[in-house]
């Protein structure tokens, strides 16, 4: 599996469909998450910081669609509806609170497979934020390469989601400053993040897992507490 796997998660309460588009992600290189209720979706949205998230509607605890700007409150990353609803004010209604495309059951896998392509090609991160496709950053014993999409310590590649990558490059291309909360949420989840930062920790925490580091000793992203973090510099 490649360095830049994207992380999709599919909330559907019907178990033969959400099987079926699961093993169709997975067998295109994606990680997938699954939720069967609005609950459990909201749940893995903060756990997992996904790249991606494919909703249907008929959820047995909350009508999918008034999950829409709860996760917009969050994060700008690209929400698809797919829904057995095919009335048009159905799908205005979804588009309007911030659904980003809609797609209609039953369907094609591979237009499925086509409308997450697109989808994470347009995901809404400036392209001013991101650093040089060719750039690569040498952070201690870390080695950042933007072209290739991957991540290297110690000679080893570690693989992350898209979003855990894009935060681990804004912070090695800002390396010695301070990067405040409000900017990166910005920078990697758009101007309608949600301010609470909580998806911002988790982010930063499985980071640092996959880094092995030790948050009370770090080698290479310090918190700044109350402000945000910056990633330390190979003099530090």
């Amino acid at each position: 599996m490649s360095a830049n796997t994207n992380c999709i998660l599919l909330v559907e309460d019907e178990k033969g469909i959400r099987n079926f588009i699961l093993r169709s992600l997975e067998s295109s290189g994606y990680q997938v998450v699954a939720a069967e209720n609005g609950r459990e979706a909201k749940e893995m949205f903060l756990a997992k910081c996904p790249d991606l998230v494919l909703l249907d509607l008929g959820l047995p605890d909350i009508d999918g669609v008034q999950l829409i700007p709860i996760l917009r409150d969050w994060s700008n990353v690209p929400i698809i509806i797919v829904s057995a609803r095919d009335q048009e004010a159905e799908k205005v209604r979804a588009l309007d609170l911030g659904a980003d495309d809609y797609i209609t059951k039953p369907f094609g896998i591979s237009e499925l497979m086509a409308r997450v392509r697109t989808a994470l090609r347009h995901r809404g991160v400036s392209a001013a934020s991101q650093p040089e496709e060719d750039e690569v950053f040498h952070i201690k014993d870390l080695v950042i390469d933007m072209g290739k999409h991957q991540v290297m310590k110690a000679g080893e590649e570690i693989h992350f989601t898209g979003t855990e990558f894009k935060s681990l490059a804004l912070l090695a291309k800002h390396a010695g400053k301070v990067l405040t909360y409000d900017f990166i949420l910005n920078q990697i989840w758009g101007p309608h993040a949600k301010s609470d930062n909580q998806i911002l920790r988790v982010n930063m925490a499985n980071i640092r897992r996959k880094l092995k580091e030790n948050p009370a000793e770090p080698r290479y992203i310090l918190t700044e507490l109350g402000i945000g973090y910056r990633m330390l510099e190979d003099a530090e």
